[in-house]
């Protein structure tokens, strides 16, 4: 393996681990008393904080750049507008992600976020009036079947909380439309400041849903506990590390990687919450692997 390939591997590798230890801590904090409005509010205001001084560190480091005239036209504040609306989906998949680890395993509900894959095949479908071909069909019906084996759907013995099944579904229809528009507006901007107003965004979105929250019992203390570690593994880490990563690795490698968020997210979620994973929802989540893979799998070309 190339130098630079393994190096984006390792990138991308490290920024899927990041986010598939999120849930676990989300869930820690929330048995420490923390609600949805104290995790997240905290965690997009650190992140927010930290990608900002990033950016300030970035524009010291690099002095005086020279930029094209085109650039200079389009990146003002029409560009900074379509990123931070870009960013509310962002904000809108924590809410609903967070809220399903409220009532549902964390195993459970980083599998129904991985939804998405599939969410992702009908959104091209339906944006491009194009059907998907047959690699793409069978990656679909793979990773139905792995989620129903991974969610324990045909465990009777296992009660079911459809709530949270339902928000984690919700979270996993935002997140695509997050993995939409993070990956299309604005690309001639610096990777840095793109994540800083997608995340502005995501914050915007998160005060206006849970504002009054500020105005009642909002512990602050969220801020000396968990907001330092949520905003590291969720806003900080993440957006660095898959913008050098993928560029190495190319999005095909690259979102085989990023799919070793679910184990890690379940492995977390089992030693440090002690959530007892089945044979069944391994097999699963070795199934949604699988479909990743053979979605993204490049076809030999011919000599």
């Amino acid at each position: 393996m190339k130098n630079h390939i393994l190096k984006g591997s390792i990138l991308v590798g490290l920024g899927a681990s990041s986010y598939g230890m999120l849930a676990t801590f989300v869930k820690m904090a929330y048995n420490e008393g923390f609600s949805t409005a104290e995790v997240t509010l905290s965690q997009f205001s650190l992140g927010f904080a930290g990608l900002f001084m990033l950016t300030l560190f970035r524009k010291r480091e690099a002095g005086l750049v020279q930029v094209s005239v085109p650039e200079m036209k389009t990146s003002g504040v029409k560009s900074i507008f379509k990123l931070i609306l870009a960013g509310t989906s962002l904000g809108l998949t924590s809410i609903f992600y967070y809220i399903s680890v409220q009532y549902i395993p964390v195993s459970v509900a980083i599998v129904l976020l991985m939804q998405t894959v599939w969410m992702g095949v009908v959104l091209e479908m339906i944006l491009h009036k194009k059907a998907p071909g047959w690699r793409k069909i069978a990656a679909v019906v793979v990773i139905l079947a792995g989620t129903v084996l991974a969610t324990n759907l045909l465990e009777q013995s296992v009660r079911i909380n459809w709530g949270g099944f339902g928000w984690g579904l919700m979270a996993a229809l935002c997140y695509t439309a997050t993995m939409y528009t993070s990956n299309n507006p604005e690309l001639h901007l610096p990777p840095l400041k793109r994540s800083l107003y997608l995340i502005l965004g995501g914050w915007i979105v998160i005060a206006v849903i849970y504002h009054s929250a500020l105005n009642r019992e909002f512990s602050y203390g969220i801020f000396t506990s968990w907001s330092l570690l949520l905003s590291l593994f969720g806003t900080v880490l993440p957006p660095l590390l898959f913008t050098r990563g993928m560029p190495l690795t190319g999005m095909g490698l690259g979102a085989i990687i990023a799919s070793v968020e679910i184990p890690v997210a379940i492995l977390t979620a089992n030693v440090l919450l002690k959530e007892p994973v089945s044979l069944p929802q391994w097999l699963g989540v070795v199934l949604i692997l699988f479909a990743v893979v053979l979605m993204n799998i490049k076809k030999p070309s011919k000599n």
